[in-house]
């Protein structure tokens, strides 16, 4: 339950928007970003342990995200404003890491554990016949399945996604996960910060095996062939398994949905 404070900030914070909407002003601006600040604090915490920057350099760019989304929020889409600008926030901040070379720090014993999954995941295939399940893993590797999804998460995060990634095809000639943001005037990692967001979005919202081919191959940069191989199944199901993957999140993008 929020407190009489909270309540009167959120309502002040609406009140705000809905202003700045109407008639944007650098002082609206300035006085909504020292309302939602907390917003920033809270995802530059959560990199700070995870990476060599400094919290007040993490704070700087996270507030950058948080202008973006308080410039680009409509009030009319029924949208909570924190849901809207977390990740505004967050992306501004993976953005900088990434521009910056910054290493993102995987605990040694994550390190080891994601070592060890490797080959624990080649002996289980071998046993199953198909790729072990997170939880079946997690067993494997005597830990929760929160622990090992957070281990995913991590090293996930550390590697860009490759936007600009071809992935050629007979049929439809070549196309590029960046060929679906929108904007066409943005390319590779200059994509808007907002056209990244929904892309990335978009990926987590396919099925589990068609977002697993597609991060192998745009992600990991493997071939067709090597994906079949990680994943064991047939070349002609990860060909098929990208095309719809692909026309999904063309949808996804072009419609917002």
């Amino acid at each position: 339950m929020q407190t009489p404070v909270a309540t009167e900030l959120k309502s002040e914070s609406l009140q705000l928007l809905r202003e700045y909407q109407k008639l944007p002003s650098a002082s609206l601006r300035n006085r909504l970003v020292q309302l939602n600040f907390g917003l920033v604090r809270k995802e530059a915490h959560h990199w700070v342990n995870q990476c060599t920057e400094s919290y007040e350099d993490l704070l700087q760019v996270g507030s950058l995200g948080l202008i973006r989304a308080i410039e680009r929020f409509d009030m009319s889409k029924g949208h909570a404003f924190s849901s809207f600008a977390i990740p505004y926030i967050r992306g501004e901040i993976q953005h900088y890491l990434r521009d910056k070379g910054s290493p993102v720090r995987i605990p040694r014993r994550w390190q080891a554990l994601q070592h060890q999954a490797a080959s624990i995941t080649r002996q289980l295939q071998t046993e199953l016949h198909r790729q072990p399940t997170d939880a079946e893993l997690a067993e494997a590797l005597q830990i929760t399945l929160a622990e090992w999804q957070e281990i995913k998460l991590a090293y996930r995060n550390r590697a860009p996604l490759s936007l600009d990634a071809p992935m050629r095809d007979e049929e439809d000639g070549s196309t590029s996960l960046g060929d679906l943001v929108p904007d066409a005037q943005y390319q590779s990692f200059q994509l808007a910060q907002e056209d990244r967001i929904r892309l990335q979005q978009a990926l987590h919202q396919l099925e589990k095996r068609t977002r697993e081919v597609l991060e192998f191959v745009f992600l990991y940069d493997l071939t067709q062939k090597e994906t079949a191989e990680r994943l064991g199944i047939s070349a002609v199901t990860v060909s098929r398994r990208v095309k719809r993957g692909l026309k999904l999140l063309k949808k996804s993008m072009t419609t917002g949905n």
